[in-house]
Formats: structure tokens, C-alpha cells, sequence
């Protein structure tokens, strides 16, 4: 090994636009850009990290100033046409005020003097503004190309004059088949399971993806095994979730709490086990239909177990499942004993019962239903059917039956019994008594009618629901239905209603004087319209208006409502003086009209 070892991150960094990874849409229009000399002034990188923005300004200041790729990307920096700034720790004012004054000096050497600003959205509000005027108008030999994780946080009046480029996340398979490439140049030994967990693990970075396949190469030497790379990046592996999903299929409680302690004595974090177990059972839904096969981000031979093992789940079980583990990954996010949480988890999923199970139950129970409706149906049958008699047989029973009692008067007390009509169970007790001269009696089990019976029986049951009829109130003792309310007649009853209501505690004064006022215009489907004549008064009386309808049908015990409207009238003075209404009651009221010209009363408002 080199005394000066150069990490895989730094020593494979791309210093052409063909070198960079799963970003042709931005490589192809840098590249025509610089072909057809249409260069822009200002660029503005934006991705999530390691996916190549800040190798991408390097590889376009390289050409752009045509520098040879003998010289790397970092030793671009020390050339005096091509300045790297960090705005997390270069984020002042002052620091854009240098850029401003050293922008001004033409390069020494190539066409263009290339500022390279890495973070850029780490700039203060004051240095964005210091730089605006530069980037708005530079020198024509100046560039700069911006570079963020977070373009959300770059003011708009900076995006607006750069052109933007938005780099999108690396593909696992992608980030595989570089590994592959700098593994078999750098002589390491891996198989292909491993590469997918190397490139599952970074996220879409292939920085990261170099970072980890350093560190396993650190653990492992050039012959990487698996179970010692899952070791060296403490990752859980899918055979420990397939265990768990067998144990899960199995209703085995045991297994899984046993894989559980397993993992947690072996270092495994609790976030990122569940965190894997959630993206496991995205993978098993996504395996249910063979056309998403492509979008689980695994290996081969991963993407057949899954499809193998989607099968012995439905659809509907495999999405409760996710929602569980979705539901416990915050839950032990938050908890004090996340242990406990997880094991809760693994426990319902375990104990879950199944779509298929719950069907088969169903299914059970209305097969259960219709049997047991088919038997009750055969019994009643059963029980109401009656030999037709012969005559012997009806000699037999006018002998053996005792001679038939009169019905009990309507007034004469007897308890009911509990034959075959009970109350409101058949409707036999409101039907009208002479329809036909030969009425046919309802079953109240199953609607059979009896006239299927033999004649003498059913003259006897005839005689015993006569009975059973005159116990209950007949039709003719219900209370006539009341005559129909008239505008007119609800005039005349109107200063009496209100009289009732200046006697109700319900009612408050305020409101039975405002009520005063009004009197009834209409009378249209149970209710009364009541005209107002100012806002406050038509506020009021809508706020009291469910306390004064209960009153109004308690007093005249039909379902009444009022409706209040607001109208505007000529002899609006007229109806709401008081004086008037009270010279109106004298003219109704003979014995308000003799008090008043015997003591000369005066009325008091």
C-alpha cells in the first residue's frame, strides 16, 4: 500500500462529462452549450448530495478553460482562472465584497475566470444582496457556477439570473456497475449481493457508495464476503427479514421476538432495522404484480425470493403490515424504551389475523345463516301445517272441544296473553275487523296464511284474535283527528298565545316584547310567517326561535314553526308604536276600552 493512500472518493472523481454518472441530461447541454459558444454567465447546481454537482462545475471549468485531465480536480483549485469558495464558512458580506474586487482582474491564462461556489444557499441575506449587482451584469470573462443541496433557500432574485440544473438521484444499478468498475481495477474481490448492499445503503450518493466500499475494503481486504460486509456496515440482511416474514406466516411469536434479541445483541440500531423492515414489505408489495418487479432495487436472485414470497400474502395483508411498521417507526422514534416499541410491532404483525382467514369466516358464517333460515323455514313448515281432516276426524273433534266462549266486553279487565298476534309484531291489531266476510289470518313466523288450516281451526283462531282485539283500544276510540288551523283562527288566538308565553320562565321579557310586535301574515304548511320590521328585532326573535316554536306547539298542539322576515313598510311608525298597539287592544278588547274611559289608564312604556 501507498504511504499516501488516496481514497476512492477522491481517487475516482469523473474529469470529463462521459466519467459522470446517471447525469447525461446535464452533461449533453453543457457539452452543446460549449460546442455551439452559447456559455451562460451564472449556473446554479441543485441535487442531493454525492450525486456529482460539484464535479460537474469542476469538469465544466476544465474545459470551458481547456485544462488537460492530467491535472485533478482539487489541484484546479491552485490555478489562478479557477477560484473554489465554501459559502458555509464564506458566507459574510466581506467575502463578497473580495469576489466583487477581484472580479475585475481579467485571467492570466485561458478564456474565462471561473468562480466556483460551493453551499451556496449558506450565503446571508446581506451577501446575496452584495452579490446581486456582480452576478446580474459580470465581466464578460467571468463564470460562476453555484452548487446546493437546498435551492429552496436561494433567494429567488439570484435563481432568476442563473441558468438551473437539477440533478437527480444516482439508480442502484448504476451506482453497482461503477462499483463493479473500480473493483475490478482496483483488483477487490465482491459478489454481486454485496455490491447491492453497498449501493442499497447509499442512498443514490456514489460518494457514499465510494465511502462504504472503502470501509468494507478497510474490514474485509480485497476479498469481501458478504456476512462479513453486513458485519463491517451493520447492516441487517434480507435473509433476517425473509426469517421474519416465515415467522410472521407461521403465527410463530417465539421466532420472532428470538430474531428480534438477535439483532439487538449484535449492535444492530433499532431505527434502521425497522427502517429496513418497512422498505421489505415495500418490496413484497411491489413483487404482487411481476410488472413492478423492476422498481425493487435489488439483485436478481432477491427480486424471485420476494415473488416467491408475495404469494403466501394478499394484497390487502401486506399493506396492513407496512402500516403497522410505518406507524411503529415513529412511534419508536419517540419512545423512551424503543425496545419495548419494537416488540409490540413484531408482536401484531405476528398475531395479525389474515384477509384469507377473516373471508373463509364469512364465508362460513352466511353459509351457517342459510342453513339455519332453511331448517327454521322447514319447522315452521312443519308446525303449521295441518292434515287436511276427514270426517271422522272433525265428528272426533266437535266431541273433544269444549263449547266456545263469548269475547269479554271492551270494558271488562283481563290480562293479555301471549299467543301469536303481540303487540305491533303482525300489524292484526290496526287492521279494520270487517274487510271481507271471510278474513284470512298472517303468521307472524312466516307469513303463512291459514286459510291453508282446516275450517274448524280457523274459525276457533278467528274467535280467539276477536278476543285478543277487544283487550286493545279499537280505531273508533282514538281521538278524532284535530280540524284544520286557519290563518284567521290563529289571529283571533294570537294575543292569548302571548299572554302564555309572558308566562313562561323559558322566554325571556326582552323576547315576548319583541314578539309583541308581530303578527301572523301566513299560514302555508304548518308555518307562520311573522314579517319584521327592524334587524335588531329579527336577530333577536331568529336566536329564540327553537324555544318560541316549542311553546307555540305546546300551546296550540300542532307541529307549527315560525319563519321571521324582514320587510320594509310604509306604516313601519305605525305597527311598532306602542301607543298604537295599544289603542288596537282597545278597540279588539271591550273591557280594556270601559277601564280605560272609567280611570282614564294610560299606558306605561
Amino acid at each position: 500500500m501507498s504511504d499516501h493512500y488516496i481514497a476512492l472518493t477522491r481517487k475516482y472523481r469523473p474529469r470529463t462529462f462521459d466519467d459522470i454518472v446517471s447525469q447525461e441530461h446535464v452533461s449533453s447541454t453543457l457539452k452543446n452549450a460549449i460546442e455551439h459558444n452559447r456559455i451562460s454567465h451564472a449556473y446554479m447546481f441543485c441535487g442531493p448530495r454525492g450525486v456529482g454537482k460539484t464535479t460537474m462545475a469542476r469538469v465544466l471549468a476544465r474545459t470551458i478553460n481547456e485544462i488537460g485531465t492530467d491535472v485533478d480536480g482539487e489541484a484546479l483549485g491552485n490555478t489562478l482562472n479557477i477560484i473554489e469558495i465554501d459559502a458555509a464558512s464564506n458566507n459574510k458580506v466581506d467575502d463578497v465584497h473580495r469576489i466583487r474586487e477581484t472580479v475585475r482582474i481579467p485571467p492570466q491564462n485561458g478564456r474565462f475566470k471561473i468562480y466556483i461556489i460551493d453551499e451556496v444557499h449558506m450565503l446571508s441575506k446581506q451577501a446575496y444582496n452584495a452579490l446581486l449587482k456582480t452576478l446580474e451584469e459580470p465581466p464578460a470573462h467571468v463564470i460562476f457556477i453555484f452548487a446546493t443541496t437546498e435551492p429552496q433557500k436561494v433567494l429567488p432574485t439570484i435563481m432568476s439570473r442563473c441558468q438551473r440544473y437539477d440533478f437527480r438521484r444516482i439508480k442502484v444499478s448504476e451506482i453497482v456497475d461503477r462499483l463493479r468498475f473500480i473493483c475490478k481495477k482496483e483488483n477487490i474481490t465482491i459478489d454481486n449481493e454485496s455490491l447491492h448492499v453497498i449501493a442499497h445503503k447509499a442512498d443514490g450518493a456514489l460518494r457514499d457508495a465510494l465511502g462504504l466500499l472503502d470501509q468494507a475494503i478497510a474490514f474485509c481486504g480485497t476479498d469481501i464476503k458478504h456476512d462479513e460486509l453486513l458485519q463491517a456496515l451493520n447492516v441487517v440482511s434480507t435473509d433476517r427479514l425473509f426469517e421474519l416474514t416465515q415467522a410472521i406466516l407461521d403465527n410463530d411469536t417465539t421466532a420472532g421476538i428470538q430474531i428480534v434479541n438477535d439483532l439487538l445483541q449484535k449492535g444492530y440500531d433499532i431505527q434502521e432495522f425497522i427502517t429496513s423492515l418497512t422498505e421489505h414489505f415495500r418490496n413484497l408489495y411491489l413483487a404482487g404484480d411481476k410488472q413492478n418487479l423492476e422498481l425493487i432495487e435489488s439483485s436478481d436472485d432477491t427480486r424471485k425470493r420476494y415473488l416467491q414470497t408475495a404469494q403466501n400474502f394478499s394484497e390487502d395483508d401486506i399493506m396492513r403490515m407496512l402500516h403497522l411498521v410505518n406507524e411503529g417507526q415513529f412511534k419508536i422514534r419517540e419512545a423512551s424504551q424503543p425496545r419495548i416499541q419494537l416488540e409490540i410491532v413484531i408482536l401484531k404483525l405476528i398475531t395479525m389475523t389474515r384477509m384469507d382467514g377473516l373471508r373463509e369466516l364469512l364465508s362460513e358464517l352466511r353459509k351457517s345463516q342459510g342453513t339455519a333460515s332453511k331448517v327454521s323455514g322447514s319447522s315452521d313448515k312443519a308446525e303449521t301445517y295441518q292434515p287436511k281432516p276427514t270426517p271422522a276426524t272433525k265428528s272426533k273433534a266437535a266431541e273433544s272441544k269444549p263449547n266456545p266462549q263469548p269475547a269479554p266486553a271492551p270494558d271488562q279487565k283481563k290480562p293479555k296473553k301471549d299467543g301469536m298476534f303481540g303487540p305491533d309484531r303482525s300489524g292484526a291489531l290496526n287492521r279494520p275487523q270487517n274487510r271481507t266476510a271471510n278474513p284470512t289470518i298472517t303468521n307472524f313466523r312466516r307469513g303463512a296464511l291459514a286459510s291453508d288450516q282446516p275450517e274448524s281451526e280457523t274459525n276457533d283462531e278467528v274467535g280467539q284474535i276477536s278476543g285478543n282485539l277487544a283487550l286493545v283500544p279499537q280505531v273508533e276510540d282514538r281521538p278524532e283527528p284535530q280540524k284544520p288551523l286557519h290563518l284567521h283562527d290563529l289571529k283571533e288566538q294570537w294575543d292569548d298565545f302571548i299572554a302564555y308565553l309572558e308566562d313562561k320562565p323559558s322566554v325571556g321579557q326582552a323576547v315576548v316584547l319583541a314578539f309583541k310586535r308581530l303578527l301572523p301574515t301566513d299560514l302555508t304548511h304548518n308555518e307562520i310567517l311573522l314579517p319584521c320590521y327592524e334587524p335588531f328585532t329579527l336577530r333577536v326573535l331568529e336566536e329564540h326561535n327553537r324555544v318560541l316554536s316549542r311553546e307555540l306547539r305546546g300551546y296550540f298542539r300542532r307541529p307549527l314553526n315560525l319563519r321571521f322576515e324582514l320587510r320594509e313598510s310604509n306604516n313601519k311608525q305605525e305597527i311598532n308604536d306602542p301607543y298604537a298597539r295599544f289603542k288596537q287592544l282597545q278597540e279588539k278588547d271591550p273591557a280594556i276600552r270601559l277601564i280605560v274611559d272609567l280611570f282614564g289608564a294610560e299606558l306605561e312604556y
